[in-house]
């Protein structure tokens, strides 16, 4: 019986010995697994980013359609320079037009003011002469500015339309931690100019006015201690290579820029109605 029971467990182990795993065998498989993951891993980003990029590019698409719809029942565009200087910036009067001041609909009788009172009457009369917003809240991804920056200073604290690509983690005033995106700057066009003058003082004669979103891009500055290279590039950053002079895209409607991943405006990553 000994010899038996000892015969099977030889028999046993040498089975064992064959079918497993040698350590060369091992560290061969562990090298295989090591190699696939470093292919699969960039891949993995890059689509990632792909599907960021198409997300924010449907997004886009979106605005238009809502800014579309907007001036088919206002006549125009939405202005992206208030009259109360550029405090109230070109993102923030977007957000107003296709989402309302409140994020409640926005009011025909708005001034395009900081100041503007039609969005205190919060009354059922008042409510009621509200239009329904043009954009789903949704879509929109609006935060306020004080949401994104901890110091307002010369920028308005108002919504603004943020792009779909979460570059910062920010607190909601009810302790709520979200991931919030670029505001999306938007400058409407001049149609009564045919000038696109690089010489500040002809700024507000051009057909796009880069002051219009300064202040965003200032307090921007002041709150990440990075400066946006489309601040001094302006001009070049929005002409159209295929005209013979400096020329913008889309002179008689609007443009739109999202900052992209890197979350500076004027870098190649950008994602725009224009050029790309």
């Amino acid at each position: 019986m000994a010899v038996t029971v000892m015969s099977l467990w030889k028999v046993m182990a040498m089975k064992r010995k064959k079918t497993g795993f040698t350590l060369v065998e091992l560290l061969t498989v562990l090298a295989i697994i090591t190699m696939l993951v470093g292919l699969l891993v960039p891949s993995m980003a890059t689509v990632r980013r792909l599907a960021k990029e198409t997300k924010q590019r449907a997004q886009l698409n979106s605005i238009g359609l809502a800014i579309t719809a907007f001036r088919n029942e206002h006549g125009d565009y939405p202005p992206s320079r208030g009259d109360t200087g550029p405090r109230y910036c070109g993102a923030q009067m977007l957000a107003e037009a296709l989402l309302g001041r409140d994020l409640m609909g926005f009011h025909p009788d708005s001034q395009w003011r900081l100041d503007d009172g039609v969005y205190d009457d919060k009354t059922p009369v008042g409510l009621q002469r509200r239009r329904g917003r043009y954009l789903e809240l949704g879509t929109a991804n609006a935060f306020r500015a004080s949401d994104l920056f901890t110091v307002i200073g010369g920028l308005a604290d108002m919504f603004m339309i943020c792009d779909a690509f979460g570059v910062r983690e920010v607190t909601l005033p009810n302790r709520e931690r979200v991931r919030a995106g670029t505001p999306i700057l938007y400058y409407a066009a001049n149609t009564a100019s045919r000038q696109m003058s690089s010489d500040p003082a002809e700024f507000e004669n051009n057909i796009y006015n880069p002051g219009d979103n300064h202040a965003l891009l200032a307090q921007k500055m002041g709150e990440y201690g990075v400066q946006d290279p489309l601040g001094n590039n302006f001009y070049q950053y929005i002409s159209d290579p295929r005209v013979g002079i400096d020329w913008p895209y889309r002179p008689d409607s609007y443009i739109l820029i999202s900052a992209g991943a890197d979350g500076l405006y004027g870098t190649p990553d950008d994602i725009t109605n224009f050029g790309n």
